[in-house]
């Protein structure tokens, strides 16, 4: 009699942790997550969806909160979807005499190489008033909530700030022609010189964690070496790039932005969430809702974008996400594998055209951060969606099309795991695979 209350028990709890809409799938499922030793070996969300059908597949702990890492980028997506045009707004400026006053918005694409700056510095170039740069706009932290201090010279950590110089990164490179150590921008070779208290085992620059003081290794520099090292922003700095490029004074002041304060627009949406989304950029997620918030007044926070987005687009999520950043950097992010299901559902909503939305998100063995995860089946791509990683989180949550033709949408959550993210990628690339095969 005991064993049978049990049983029963046991089979009750399998009933409350795995819900589904068809009998057969739920069992082939239920046998793939179960039969793996990975997937069952640390903390597993999963769900599959029927897009056409609109009916849930299958679910694993699809009402638990999990740490998403950069499956918070969708929600900054979908945010910039709603709340920017077609272009991202840049600059705004107002002309009073003979000064020509302007203020950020926090577009993570000025001055960077691989996007268009040229409104922006044709305005501020040949401007025949004197430039003054009101910093002041931007309330918040150098960081987000939550991120590691100890990242603070990594490339994928750099700082937030309310108008951006190429993405906020120093390249530090061997020059071919003069084999010597190079910086771009030009400006930060003052601030290099020789590291003489390590010795590492390869060369490195390094960066004071306070400062902008960069240290060299004192060996010889790889013919291929290429780092990239966030610098200590500060508005004398940024008026000081911005004057070593449009060779003229730039004056940094503390002035409030008024209403009718004339806004310059950069680049295309698509094109910046691109390059948000396929090889996963930090920087440009954060700067992003800093570019939001730039839409609803004169004060750039990310709390305050975060807080219209989930009033006002994500109110009707399955859960109450904890959404305290735009990247996923922060482990304070908490959202459920059913959220990430309804905001896949929202995107698609957003941009009907599939072509258009897929082109934006990494595809499985073509792009971004699946390139490596999956193999095309059939010589086509069949899965596109967002990876996210930090130690012990690896998630994804994306579209996935079947052999048969069936559309449908997963979220497969990772965390607190021990073993090599490797290990957990292939894995959740071979259960793919499978489903794709199968249904």
């Amino acid at each position: 009699m005991v064993k049978f209350v049990l049983h029963c028990l046991f089979f009750s709890s399998l009933c409350f942790s795995f819900t589904t809409s068809k009998g057969q799938s739920r069992e082939e499922i239920f046998t793939l997550l179960k039969e793996s030793e990975i997937a069952q070996s640390h903390f597993t969300g999963f769900v599959l969806y029927d897009l056409d059908a609109d009916s849930l597949i299958y679910g694993e702990n699809e009402n638990k909160y999990f740490v998403p890492a950069s499956n918070t980028k969708l929600y900054t997506m979908y945010t910039a979807l709603q709340m920017l045009g077609d272009s991202i707004p840049s600059i705004r400026y107002t002309i009073s005499g003979d000064s020509l006053i302007f203020w950020g918005t926090g577009d993570p694409t000025l001055f960077r190489e691989d996007f268009n700056s040229e409104k922006v510095y044709g305005l501020l170039r040949y401007a025949s008033q004197k430039l003054y740069y009101a910093y002041d706009n931007y309330q918040g932290n150098f960081y987000g909530r939550g991120w590691p201090y100890g990242d603070y010279d990594a490339y994928y950590q750099a700082e937030i700030n309310a108008l951006p110089f190429g993405g906020n990164l120093a390249h530090f490179y061997r020059d071919d022609t003069t084999g010597k150590l190079e910086a771009k921008p030009n400006y930060f070779n003052l601030f290099i010189q020789p590291d003489t208290i390590t010795i590492p085992r390869r060369f490195q620059v390094t960066r004071d964690l306070t400062s902008n003081q960069f240290y060299r290794s004192r060996m010889d520099i790889p013919t291929s070496f290429s780092t990239f090292i966030p610098w200590k922003t500060s508005p004398r700095l940024t008026a000081a790039l911005l004057e070593d490029t449009l060779k003229r004074p730039v004056t940094p002041i503390e002035k409030p932005m008024p209403k009718d304060a004339i806004t310059v627009y950069s680049n295309p949406i698509d094109s910046v969430l691109k390059a948000l989304m396929l090889p996963s950029d930090n920087f440009i997620a954060e700067q992003l809702l800093l570019v939001c918030s730039s839409t609803l007044g004169e004060e750039l926070n990310t709390q305050k974008a975060i807080k219209h987005s989930l009033d006002n687009y994500l109110s009707d999520l399955p859960h109450k996400p904890n959404w305290t950043d735009g990247s996923g950097l922060s482990r304070s992010n908490l959202f459920t594998p059913m959220d990430h299901i309804e905001i896949l559902k929202k995107l698609l909503k957003r941009i009907p055209d599939q072509h258009r939305l897929f082109s934006m998100l990494p595809a499985g063995g073509e792009s971004g951060t699946l390139k490596n995860a999956y193999k095309l089946d059939r010589g086509e791509v069949f899965v596109w969606g967002k990876t996210g990683t930090l130690g012990g989180v690896h998630n994804q949550s994306g579209y996935i099309i079947t052999r048969k033709g069936k559309r449908l949408l997963y979220s497969f959550q990772n965390n607190n795991y021990v073993r090599p993210t490797s290990e957990v990628r292939d894995e959740m690339g071979r259960i793919m695979t499978t489903i794709r095969k199968e249904y």
